[in-house]
């Protein structure tokens, strides 16, 4: 692949729609820059100094820490309760936590990171087929698919799965698909432990949030963030909130995930065969505010260190679904009263694409 020419001249002689042009037409990504031998990144890739990790966060600890919520006692009606509360008390604060023993088996885990990385890592022809920002193909490979919505991209490789009806198993990648359906049938049960917890978490019978059809569909995508030469002036990916109703992560133990929380930003340090769980911005609308959809990002992480692989897997309504959601009746009061409007979620994903990545698509349907 030949390698993406940067013009590093005065900035009025950039062309960023010339070189989004260009890197979209390689059809290889992020992972193909790579390959090309670049020693320097494209300056699409360099993010404002604002935003751009300072090199002290790099490997920046904190004293705040992540939840991590363990399951392997919840038949038992006092440990039931109390993991319970942990989780009302991570969703309503840090809006993320990690869940271990949740019943998916390590072997399961470790061979849809294995897959996906066997995809990002395979065959250039494969994923130049596969290569398109066309939300309609259930089945693509993409870097950065809202390139024309930023001013920047961000540091890695996509490959999408998106189990929203008729998907034919047969339309992914050889090399991944066992795993990726494997694991996607796995993550079902859990799916539905979690919602319940959260329901349960707002005071409401345990199968209400499964009632309002909100967690239907998983939209799986398959993040690959390549080592990058000049990780403090990238990111792998910019802050941002997630749109859906709640999103599960798996990520393997290369770390660069973090999470705003109180005016900082804080690791989410990687645990062997633990799942994060993260709330979307339709999950804080139906609960009122109640549960936190919060800003979250990764780091660029430096060539020492490899590659990074994540799953993250979002559980939305069906794009068949065109019922509106609002805040939960049941949750409110003269003293709560609803904070946003109903939207039916098509809408609110129409929206969501339309404004760049760093702006936060739920304050529109506030009240």
């Amino acid at each position: 692949m030949a390698s993406l020419s940067v013009d590093i001249g005065a900035p009025e002689t950039y062309d960023l729609a010339k070189e989004l042009e260009q890197f979209q037409n390689t059809k290889a990504g992020v992972k193909g820059l790579l390959d090309s031998g670049i020693t320097k990144i494209p300056k699409m890739f360099v993010h404002p100094k604002e935003d751009a990790p300072k090199n002290s966060e790099l490997g920046t600890t904190t004293a705040l820490e992540v939840p991590v919520i363990d399951l392997a006692s919840i038949d038992d009606k006092q440990a039931h309760l109390e993991i319970v509360e942990k989780v009302e008390k991570a969703a309503s604060s840090f809006g993320f936590f990690q869940l271990v023993n949740h019943g998916i088996p390590q072997n399961v885990l470790d061979s849809v990171l294995e897959g996906s990385k066997a995809f990002h890592e395979g065959d250039v022809a494969v994923k130049s087929n596969l290569y398109t920002i066309d939300r309609s193909r259930k089945v693509r490979y993409f870097s950065n698919s809202r390139l024309y919505k930023s001013t920047f991209a961000n540091w890695h490789d996509t490959l999408v799965c998106d189990f929203d009806g008729s998907l034919d198993a047969n339309d992914i990648p050889v090399v991944c698909r066992n795993s990726i359906i494997n694991y996607g049938q796995h993550l079902r049960s859990v799916s539905k432990i979690v919602c319940e917890l959260l329901s349960e978490a707002l005071g409401l019978a345990k199968d209400h949030l499964a009632s309002i059809n909100a967690s239907q569909k998983q939209f799986m995508v398959c993040h690959y963030y390549p080592p990058c030469p000049e990780p403090d002036l990238a990111m792998g990916s910019t802050k941002h909130t997630d749109p859906s109703f709640l999103t599960i992560l798996l990520q393997d133990s290369v770390g660069g995930l973090q999470v705003h929380h109180q005016g900082q930003w804080v690791n989410v340090s990687p645990v062997r065969g633990a799942l994060v769980v993260n709330i979307g911005d339709l999950l804080q609308l139906v609960s009122n505010d109640k549960f936190k959809s919060v800003e979250h990002r990764v780091l660029a992480n430096s060539t020492e260190k490899g590659p990074r692989l994540s799953v993250a897997t979002f559980l939305n309504p069906l794009r068949s679904e065109e019922k509106p959601y609002g805040p939960i009746k049941e949750l409110l009061s003269d003293s709560n009263p609803p904070i946003y409007r109903d939207v039916i979620f098509q809408d609110y994903m129409m929206h969501f694409a339309s404004k760049g990545i760093t702006t936060r698509a739920l304050d529109h349907f506030k009240l």
